[in-house]
C-alpha cells in the first residue's frame, strides 16, 4: 500500500479529535472503516501510530514523527488548492499579514488599484507573522519591532525597513492637565493608570524599561488597545500609541519628552521580488497617514519626509 493524501488527512483528524469515533464522524466515514485504514497505515509504516485507551487516542513517538511531516504537507496542499482557485477566478491572492497600523487601508487600496488581490491577516504578534511568511502561509508581512526587543527573524526572509525608529506617543484624555503640552514628560503621568497590551511582542518589557529609566512606577492595567481607547476617552487610563494615531474630540495624542520608546517598521517577504511588488504602495500609504498627524509630520519633515512625495528614509543596514 502506498500512502495517499486521504491517509494523511485521516491521521491528522485522529490526532486533532483524539478519538477514532470523532475522527470518523469528521471525515464522513464509518468508524470500522477508519480503524481498518489506520491498521493498514501502521503496517505500511512499521509500527503503531496511536495508543488507544478508553479515554481516546494519543500519538506514539512514531505517530508524532509522522504527524510532524504530515501536517505541513496538508497545509501546503490546502494552500495549493486555495491559490489555484484564486488564479482560476481571475488573479492569485496576495496574502498580507500585519500588526495594527493606520497605513493598512491606504496600502490595500493602492494594491487593488494596481490590479492586486490582497487579503489581510491581523495578529498582535510580529514574530508569529514572520514565521507564517517563512512557512509560506503569507506572502508578505508588515510588522513592528519594539526597541530593545529584537524579533526572531527567520533566516530565509528578506527585509525592508520602512522607518528605522518610529517614536511612540501617548494618548490621554483631552481634559488631562498634561494635554496642554505638545510634549509630555513621563513624570506628569506617573499618577495615572496606564493600560498596556502584554500580548504584543516586546511591548510590556519595553514599557517597563521606560518607566524604570524615568524613575516612575504608575499603576498598570492589562488590556488590548481597542479597550484602552475607550477607557482613555472616559478618563480612566492613558496608553502608548502610534504617532499616526488620529486625535479625537475626547482624546489627545502627544509626543513623549525625549522619545523614550520607539519601534522599527519592517516589511518582510521570502524574495526581493515579492517586496518590490508591495513596498512602494506601503511607503506611499504610510506617508499619507504621517502627513495627517500634525506633531508626527513636523518631526518627520525635520528628518526625511519629502513634502508632497513618498517617504525617503535612509537605508539602514539590515540584521
Amino acid at each position: 500500500m502506498e500512502l495517499e493524501v486521504r491517509h494523511l488527512r485521516a491521521l491528522c483528524a485522529i490526532a486533532d479529535t483524539g478519538s477514532l469515533h470523532r475522527a470518523a464522524r469528521q471525515l464522513g466515514v464509518a468508524q470500522p472503516s477508519l480503524s481498518t485504514q489506520l491498521r493498514r497505515i501502521e503496517q505500511e509504516l512499521g509500527g503503531p501510530l496511536f495508543l488507544r485507551s478508553h479515554t481516546g487516542c494519543r500519538p506514539t513517538p512514531l505517530g508524532r514523527l509522522v504527524l510532524s511531516r504530515a501536517r505541513p504537507l496538508m497545509a501546503d496542499l490546502h494552500l495549493l488548492v486555495t491559490e489555484a482557485r484564486a488564479a482560476a477566478s481571475g488573479g492569485a491572492e496576495l496574502r498580507i499579514g500585519s500588526t495594527a497600523s493606520k497605513a493598512l487601508a491606504g496600502w490595500l487600496r493602492r494594491l487593488r488599484a494596481h490590479g492586486r488581490n490582497p487579503s489581510l491577516h491581523m495578529n498582535v504578534s510580529p514574530n508569529a507573522l514572520l514565521r507564517m511568511v517563512a512557512d509560506g502561509q503569507l506572502d508578505v508581512a508588515f510588522v513592528h519591532e519594539v526597541e530593545g526587543c529584537p524579533l526572531r527573524i527567520p533566516a530565509e526572509l528578506r527585509l525592508r525597513v520602512l522607518v528605522e525608529r518610529e517614536p511612540q506617543c501617548v494618548s490621554l484624555p483631552v481634559d488631562h492637565p498634561a494635554a496642554v503640552k505638545q510634549e509630555v514628560d513621563l513624570a506628569d503621568l506617573a499618577g495615572d493608570r496606564w493600560m498596556i497590551d502584554p500580548t504584543v511582542d516586546g511591548e510590556w518589557d519595553a514599557v517597563q524599561r521606560m518607566f524604570r529609566a524615568a524613575r516612575v512606577s504608575p499603576h498598570v492595567l492589562h488590556g488590548d488597545y481597542h479597550t484602552a481607547d475607550a477607557l482613555v476617552a472616559t478618563g480612566e487610563v492613558v496608553t502608548v500609541c502610534q504617532p499616526t494615531r488620529t486625535p479625537r474630540p475626547d482624546m489627545a495624542v502627544r509626543r513623549l519628552k525625549g522619545d523614550p520608546l520607539g519601534v522599527r517598521l519592517l516589511a518582510a517577504a521570502r524574495t526581493e521580488t515579492d517586496l518590490d511588488g508591495v513596498y512602494p504602495a506601503l511607503e506611499e500609504a504610510y506617508g499619507e497617514v504621517a502627513r495627517q498627524a500634525p506633531a508626527y509630520r513636523e518631526w518627520l519633515e525635520r528628518d526625511w519626509l519629502d513634502p508632497g512625495g513618498p517617504l525617503r528614509p535612509p537605508s539602514p543596514a539590515l540584521p
